[in-house]
């Protein structure tokens, strides 16, 4: 299965996504790059409302087929930057389905999907991705905690480190410029009750762009080849994050950690 859309890579939504995330970085007009990991906030969700999961998130949307479990998240990706993309240029990009494993866990069943995406002008592939997704049981509000993985060697190590704390005028933006409409992203109530969670939880592909942002603030001139990263932890509206980078000759590893120095996140930026 299969989607093939193509849209102008229109400068209006970079600014968009810069006026609320990024403001250090300089507008960009029309024919300049447009920076890497931002190609997420191009191609919004287009499944109609009968067709999504009573969360929101879609239930049949061309690719990935439906399945009997209540809550999805995003859990990581693996991307490659082979060409850039500039702003106006028409890009086609086709999304498929790659692999579905299914598991126990500790807590009930999982299915892991793997979303593959290419992004092409002009007949070349300039980027490449994998996004991994994983399906799970009703949050049960007695199971066992799991103890949070901290780090706390990752900011003490590390060449430098970024702070920022994301309200939930951000969060409905990022929703909005991605026509995301999964409710825990905007629905306390949900996000509490149903998905068990302390608060609003930030978007996994907003993570996405914020780290490498992050990463390329740090090196200027340099140009990245791949982004891998692993969601660990959820991320929570209105707490501080800090973005712990440290690089080692053509890596830099960068660890998203909150205020107690557990790990939310770790990417892995790959420079030419």
């Amino acid at each position: 299965m299969s989607v093939v859309r193509t849209e102008r890579i229109a400068a209006e939504q970079a600014e968009a996504y810069r006026g609320t995330f990024a403001a250090v970085e300089e507008p960009r007009d029309p024919g300049a790059a447009l920076p890497p990991a931002w190609e997420g906030v191009y191609f919004p969700f287009t499944a109609p409302l009968a067709d999504l999961r009573p969360d929101g998130t879609p239930a049949r949307d061309g690719v990935i087929p439906e399945i009997d479990l209540p809550r999805r998240m995003y859990a990581g990706e693996t991307t490659e930057f082979l060409l850039p993309i500039a702003l106006d240029d028409e890009v086609t990009q086709i999304t498929a389905l790659g692999s579905v494993v299914e598991k126990n866990g500790s807590s009930g069943r999982l299915t892991f999907v793997d979303v593959e995406r290419e992004y092409a002008v002009g007949g070349e592939t300039a980027i490449r991705s994998v996004w991994h997704d994983v399906f799970l049981e009703h949050a049960d509000p007695d199971a066992p905690v799991r103890p949070p993985k901290t780090d706390p060697d990752a900011a003490a190590s590390a060449d430098w480190i970024d702070e920022l704390t994301l309200d939930a005028r951000q969060l409905f933006r990022f929703s909005a410029l991605t026509f995301n409409t999964h409710l825990i992203h905007y629905d306390r109530a949900w996000a509490r009750d149903v998905e068990g969670l302390d608060d609003l939880l930030v978007h996994g592909p907003l993570t996405r762009i914020l780290l490498m942002d992050a990463a390329r603030r740090h090196a200027p001139d340099r140009v990245p080849a791949a982004l891998n990263l692993r969601a660990v932890a959820p991320v929570l509206v209105d707490r501080p994050i800090r973005f712990a980078g440290r690089t080692v000759a053509d890596t830099t590893t960068v660890t998203a950690l909150d205020a107690a120095d557990t790990v939310l996140a770790l990417a892995e930026v790959n420079w030419v």
